[in-house]
């Protein structure tokens, strides 16, 4: 499949707090929690709207990189662990997308006891969650506002020759 897509969907900010706001909500209540651990970089931002919607104050984070870009398993190497846990008793990890389930496969191993979850899923890595808010298309190719940047279109009239 590679990185041509046959859709495109596009996430404005205010779309991307609302359903991360509905993720929070659906996590309550908030006292199971310890903390929370953001998965870098796609769930820093997911992570604080959920950090400040659940009124948790710990949210560490893990980052995990493969060395090909090719997101297999084996390839995958932790640059960040966290700190605040071993085994992810009392923690939730939140990430802004569930893909092909290769990194959260990987953190499950690492993080057993943790609760995962997802603004968004595709349906490789639907089981690998357990909650997530909107589900994709596997050929679905998602912006998220943080790579995108707004710009002035001139309008079709006027633009005819």
């Amino acid at each position: 499949m590679g990185w041509h897509s046959n859709r495109e969907f596009f996430v404005s900010w205010e779309e991307l707090h609302r359903a991360t706001r509905e993720l929070a909500r659906r996590q309550l209540p908030a006292e199971q929690y310890k903390g929370i651990i953001a998965v870098s970089r796609g769930g820093l931002v997911p992570a604080a709207i959920v950090a400040r919607e659940l009124n948790i104050r710990v949210v560490d984070c893990v980052a995990v990189s493969s060395y090909d870009h090719t997101e297999q398993r084996d390839d995958l190497q932790v640059m960040k662990d966290v700190t605040a846990t071993t085994d992810g008793e009392g923690f939730l990890v939140v990430d802004d997308l569930v893909d092909t389930g290769n990194t959260l496969k990987f953190l499950r191993d690492r993080l057993p006891k943790a609760k995962f979850v997802t603004v968004y899923a595709k349906p490789a890595g639907m089981e690998l969650v357990d909650d997530f808010v909107a589900d994709l298309g596997q050929d679905t190719w998602i912006h998220f506002p943080w790579d995108m940047h707004l710009h002035y279109i001139e309008p079709l009239a006027g633009q005819e020759s």
